[in-house]
């Protein structure tokens, strides 16, 4: 890429995809496409085909995707793996069509069987059966990474595929229904760190800025006693004295602060030779956490003096998910943010956002 390529970020909007879209600019990429879904429905072939033609970009960033979490994925796994596929395919086979010189899709470590041996290898893909809880989200992941594989095998293209392992950071999704992990904690102890100081105005902004999910109505919330709103937060796992935790805290989690993937993602596209890549490669630290500890360090960090309740009834997800760096280590790249640095800044943006 050179400062005027035209670059196109599917799901700029979102977690990942403002993130990339900040990194670029930082590197002083100027001539940068986006459009809101609500302009660009990128599950409609027609509507991606008529937008390529149009813009012809010359460089493109796959970051669009039907996200959630344990609860999202097991709630919606039709709509997760009909909209993936048809986004992944959509763009992929446009940005084929359309001359694009390169393409960079994102995928998600939920790709690897569900027992991989740890640390997971980007060879471990397909060799033994997917966690059930996002199977339909995973499947769809995988099959726009084998799109990727086999346009560049047919066609000579130069599509490139990324595994990040779980993402947090500005712009991230705080819905109690569809968020992920780290979001979903970070929210339900500042909630519950509220109702412990009787701080019903600071739950009502909060409730204001983010949907709950649920079906619970903020309009609705807003407007009864404080004892009801704080029986509704009671139901996502938010108390005066307690938060309740899905699971029982001994499945382990990486996590990497988005600004460090968007930085992987821009390293890669300016990387010459995509060969040394393969069908995809993994973006991690290579270390993991301990949900337990985990929740003390966000615990610690929201400032909530109540106990830790988890619930065993709920289910844990994959019991480990920590990816192999030892390829994106032999290209030269290495994630620069702390877990404890990334979560205190993301804490300060969620509260002060």
């Amino acid at each position: 890429m050179n400062k005027n390529s035209k670059i196109y970020v599917a799901g700029h909007s979102g977690l990942v995809g403002s993130a990339i879209v900040r990194c670029l600019k930082a590197c002083g990429y100027e001539n940068i496409i986006t459009r809101s879904s609500g302009l660009l429905n990128l599950v409609k072939q027609d509507s991606v085909d008529e937008f390529f033609n149009a813009q012809k970009p010359e460089y493109v960033f796959l970051a669009a995707a039907k996200v959630g979490g344990i609860l999202a994925n097991g709630t919606y796994p039709a709509d997760f793996i009909y909209e993936n596929i048809m986004m992944g395919a959509n763009i992929v086979h446009a940005s084929y069509k359309y001359g694009v010189q390169k393409l960079l899709n994102l995928g998600s470590s939920c790709i690897y069987p569900k027992f991989a041996p740890q640390p997971m290898k980007e060879d471990s893909i397909l060799t033994s059966e997917l966690e059930p809880t996002n199977e339909a989200y995973s499947i769809a992941k995988i099959a726009v990474i084998k799109l990727c594989r086999y346009y560049n095998q047919q066609y000579g293209t130069n599509f490139i595929s990324i595994m990040p392992t779980n993402q947090y950071g500005e712009n991230d999704n705080f819905n109690m229904e569809t968020a992920h992990v780290l979001p979903m904690l970070i929210r339900r102890f500042y909630l519950a760190k509220l109702l412990q100081s009787d701080d019903f105005e600071g739950i009502k902004k909060d409730l204001q800025k983010y949907p709950l999910g649920y079906g619970l109505d903020f309009e609705k919330i807003i407007y009864q006693d404080n004892e009801k709103i704080a029986n509704v937060l009671a139901t996502l796992g938010a108390y005066r004295d307690r938060v309740v935790i899905w699971g029982n805290g001994l499945v382990y989690r990486e996590l990497m602060n988005s600004c460090d993937l968007a930085n992987a993602c821009v390293y890669l596209m300016e990387y010459k030779d995509h060969k040394d890549i393969g069908e995809f490669v993994n973006i991690t630290s290579g270390s993991d956490i301990l949900m337990k500890d985990l929740v003390e360090i966000v615990k610690k960090i929201v400032g909530f003096e109540g106990k830790i309740e988890y619930d065993g009834t709920k289910p844990n997800g994959m019991p480990r998910k920590l990816m192999d760096d030892t390829k994106i280590r032999s290209l030269g790249w290495r994630p620069q943010i702390s877990l404890t640095e990334g979560i205190g800044s993301y804490y300060k943006w969620y509260v002060e956002s």
